[in-house]
């Protein structure tokens, strides 16, 4: 069993960003906390929704990030179109908690021996996603949209779509491993590709 480590426990209560720094740090740098105001803490940045129109897959994600929300940018709001599907992807530094806010939306993961657990969500429930694994978000309805808020557990949780990992890479996986890997033709994999805007 390999070791893994989190992000560090935090050394004081909070750490406002402080975005007019020159100093580079996997982060950024803390204000004083003298310096620290409500208004690090607060933002409207996730009331509109996303645009679900900006892929094929039909989600929009807005983010807190360290401008518009410098004392924990640990937040997402995805909005999901009619049918739409947030794909298999996983975040490998952070695990989530996502609550719906409208609509349904079935949402899933897979765990390391394989095995899928999913549920239907309905507005108020959440479900929370381990850290790393592979999960999805689909909205069942196909005509309304749906909404979620995720909270991550790490303010660079990172995020990998495997459909796009496995065919849109720089450089290229080769074919062979994408066939021999997904059991598919060649035509197959430069379909794939050509739908997935490689």
């Amino acid at each position: 069993m390999g070791l893994a480590k989190p992000d560090p426990d935090p050394l004081q209560d909070y750490c406002v960003a402080d975005t007019k720094s020159s100093l580079y740090l996997n982060g950024a740098p803390c204000l004083s906390p003298t310096l620290a105001s409500s208004s690090n803490f607060t933002t409207s940045a996730l009331a509109e929704p996303g645009d679900t129109k900006a892929n094929q897959f039909g989600f929009g994600v807005t983010l807190t990030t360290l401008a518009n929300l410098p004392g924990m940018n640990t937040m997402a709001r995805v909005d999901i179109a009619g049918n739409g599907l947030v794909p298999p992807h996983s975040h490998p530094r952070a695990s989530v908690v996502t609550i719906c806010l409208q609509g349904v939306i079935l949402v899933g993961f897979v765990d390391t021996s394989n095995r899928l657990l999913t549920q239907r969500l309905k507005p108020g429930d959440s479900f929370v996603f381990p850290r790393g694994l592979i999960h999805f978000l689909y909205n069942t309805d196909p005509r309304k949209p749906a909404s979620a808020v995720s909270g991550l557990s790490s303010r660079n949780p990172g995020a990998q779509i495997a459909s796009r990992a496995a065919f849109v890479s720089s450089p290229p996986i080769p074919d062979v491993v994408l066939e021999k890997a997904f059991q598919i033709s060649p035509q197959d994999v430069a379909k794939i590709r050509r739908n997935l805007g490689a």
